[in-house]
Order: structure tokens, then sequence, then C-alpha cells
């Protein structure tokens, strides 16, 4: 079977979600591209939407339009040429339209799992529990003549769990988009050692068509970018407890994620991403994780002890900030919640007194937009660190110990196998979470202890 072959049938499996959603309209624009060749003007192509949220579905439409009228608003030069032959096609506007139509054409929302039987490809972004997602792709597996291809967003289960519980005779790989897919360049592409030769020669086209950088990680629970998120995480909130021998918690919380920022020139702190993940789905990564990792704890009781009392972030379907560690006004921190008071504290009741305590940042700082954006930005790094190396403030210190243990983890995935070289722990973390550097570096060293 051809690529395009493989394409023109196809199911999305979560459809409605955020990963599923961005999974659909990427998928069915590179499926409409296809159509408009010429050879395939006659062949049917067909998206099969599915969720079990009517509601989920419904918001799923919009979004693709929004999005189709942006991607075409950007090639309007290709578009004209792909629809050259069509007379009643004049105007820039009337092209946007037809390209949007034709699109749209190609998706088809359902509920109806049965929709999947007679695709021979199927994208897997659903829930991220081993036993729900074995048994929805046993199902389609047995009910699918055409032996499909299934394609896995998981973040954390082995795939070779998938391939075995499920049945699949290893026509199964990893294929983990970042979130959102739309918008991250980085795939994450876990392959079982059962798993196809076929299908990583088509994952290989299907990324590069799709214009992402595509990194291999072996197939180890959590992978390379939530084995590096989650113990990461794991240092911060251990860096909350020791501090709250001489701090309050919410004082503790913003100190390691200003740290987690601004001293470690990150986009975002700590507390500030796993809200943006939601720290619902950090506590599930970490229990699919736990079982498969010998001699580590991967547990967060306080992460149980926020999510008991509703505290839960994430975001809202218009990809606004809901609340977590932080509340958000305008999608920026305003309060910082205390599970002991059950409610928000204002930052503008603490931060000056945090920043105080912290210390100043090195002198030649700059934030990390600009950072990334230095033309010699390796020649900072070094000059930036090596003058952070040398301060004894507290913000220092915890950001000589946050730096050192990002090292030390991002060497144990390397040992462990989970990642096959430096570099591709490297291009997870600077281009899945856009850090300025990656953790393997020679920035923060033994001394920093």
């Amino acid at each position: 079977m051809t690529y395009t072959e493989r394409l023109r049938n196809v199911s999305v499996l979560g459809a409605g979600g955020k990963m599923g959603s961005g999974i659909v309209l990427l998928t069915a624009l590179e499926m409409a591209d296809l159509s408009q060749k010429a050879e395939n003007r006659s062949q049917p192509f067909v998206l099969q939407a599915i969720d079990i949220s009517h509601a989920a579905l419904a918001g799923l439409m919009p979004y693709l339009q929004v999005q189709i009228q942006k991607v075409a608003e950007k090639n309007i030069v290709r578009l004209r040429q792909v629809y050259q032959d069509r007379e009643d096609l004049i105007e820039n506007s009337d092209i946007i339209a037809q390209y949007i139509a034709d699109v749209l054409n190609i998706v088809r929302p359902t509920t109806a799992l049965e929709a999947a039987y007679e695709s021979t490809m199927i994208f897997e972004a659903i829930v991220e529990n081993i036993a729900v997602k074995t048994k929805v792709l046993s199902q389609i597996n047995t009910n699918n003549l055409n032996s499909p291809w299934f394609f896995s967003n998981t973040s954390a289960i082995p795939i070779h769990e998938l391939d075995e519980k499920a049945g699949l005779g290893g026509r199964i790989l990893g294929f983990h988009f970042y979130n959102p897919p739309a918008v991250q360049k980085l795939v994450e592409l876990i392959s079982a050692k059962t798993t196809q030769a076929e299908l990583l020669d088509f994952a290989g086209s299907y990324a590069k068509n799709l214009r992402k950088t595509m990194v291999p990680a072996n197939d180890f629970a959590g992978f390379i970018g939530n084995g590096h998120f989650m113990r990461d995480f794991l240092h911060a909130t251990s860096e909350i407890e020791r501090l709250q021998a001489e701090v309050p918690f919410a004082e503790a919380v913003y100190m390691i994620n200003r740290v987690s920022q601004d001293f470690l020139l990150r986009p975002m702190g700590i507390f500030q991403l796993c809200d943006y993940v939601g720290l619902d789905v950090c506590q599930l990564i970490l229990r699919v994780m736990s079982p498969y990792v010998a001699g580590e704890n991967l547990h967060s009781p306080l992460l149980d002890e926020l999510i008991a009392q509703g505290v839960r972030g994430g975001q809202f379907p218009d990809g606004s900030q809901k609340d977590g560690f932080f509340k958000y006004e305008k999608n920026r921190p305003s309060a910082i919640y205390d599970p002991k008071q059950k409610g928000y504290l204002l930052l503008a009741n603490l931060q000056s007194r945090c920043d105080d305590s912290l210390g100043p940042l090195p002198t030649i700082f700059q934030p990390w937009k600009a950072v990334i954006a230095l033309a010699a930005k390796d020649t900072f790094l070094q000059s930036y660190f090596g003058e952070l190396q040398a301060l004894n403030t507290l913000g220092a210190q915890l950001a000589k110990a946050y730096g050192l243990r990002s090292r030390e983890i991002g060497l144990q995935l390397l040992s462990q196998g989970v990642a096959q070289k430096e570099n591709d722990v490297n291009a997870v973390l600077t281009t899945g979470f856009y850090h300025a550097y990656g953790p393997i570096n020679n920035y923060f060293s033994e001394v920093s202890k």
C-alpha cells in the first residue's frame, strides 16, 4: 500500500480533545493536499473524527475552519496554482473559501467507534489509560479487515504493552505530538521491537510532509519528554518541601517557579508548566510511569493534595489557562494556591519579599525570549552561567542545584537507554519544551552542589 493509499481512509480517536483536534487538522490538510493531485482527484479521502463526546465534536468543526483559513491565507500563491483550472474562483477569498470547504469535506465527525472499522490508519489520542487504550484498539483490530496501522499519541505508556495486549502484531508505533500539535514542531517516535519497518518508513514521510522535527525515543515508559519533565517537576516539589522549613508554602512555590524560569532562562516556570499541562494529567503520567521504573519514587503527594481540593489546571476550550498552582488573570499569574488555607494568596503581597530573598540575577541576564533570538546564543550562555556559578545567593544556589539535577536526569535517560544519544535529549527539551539549551550541557558541574 502506497503512502497515498494509506491516507485515503483514516480515523482519529479522541478527535474532540486538544491533541486529537490538532491531529485531525494536520492529517486533514495532508489528505486534502494529496486529493488535489491530478492522479488522485477521482479517489475519495475520508477522515473519521471519532470522540465519545458530542460537545467536543461540536467544537471541532469551528476550530478546524478557523485553522484551515489561517493555513489558506499563508499559502494563497500555492492554492492559486492548485485551483488554476477553476474559472469560477477569481478572488483570493473565493479560493480560500473553496479550500476550507474541500478540507472540511474530508472530515466526518462521529461518536461511533464502528466508523474506524474500514480505516487503514488509526491515530489514537484518547485517555492515558492502558486498559482503555487496549480495549479500544483491540476492538478496532478485531473488526477491521484491512490490518490497519495504529499511531498512538501516548506520552508515557510503553508501545510494546499496547501491541501485546491489543494483539496488533507489530502494527503500532508511538507518534507523540507535542501540545498543541498544530504549532509544536516536535514529534517523539517510539517503536517497539515488534514494530513493522513499513510503519517507521511511513512515519518518516508523514512527519516530513507535516514539517515536524522527529526525534526517536526507545520504548521506555515516559519516553524522553515526560521522562525528563516529570523528574524535573518532582525535584521542584522536593525543593518546596525543603524551603518550607524557612518560608510559607506559597512563597516556596513562587521562588522555585521563578528560579526555574528566570534564573534558568526557560519560557515558563515549572509550576506554570504543570498548570499548562494540567495537574491531573501530570498525576496520571506519574501513575503510568511508576510501575515501569524500579528504584524511583515517581509520586507526588502534593499533586494528590491539590487535586483532592479541586485544583487541576489545564486549559479552557478557547486556550485560556485554568487556575492551578497559580490563579491566572489574562493568562498571567496573579496569585498562588495555598492548600492549608484552601485559597489563593495574591502575588503582590509576597513577590517583593521573595525576590529579595532570592537575590539578583546575573548582571548580563536577558529574558528567555531574547536569549533564544541571540545570534551568539552559546557564547552568551557560557558567560551567563559562568557568572551564575560565581554567585552565592539563595537564588543562585537553587538554580545551580536545579540545573545540575536537570543534567543528571538527561544523563539518566541516556544511560537507561531511553534516549539513543545526547542530542536527542537536548532536541526534545529545546524543540518540545522551547528551552534555550538542552539539559545535557557543561553549564553545571558537581561544584554546583
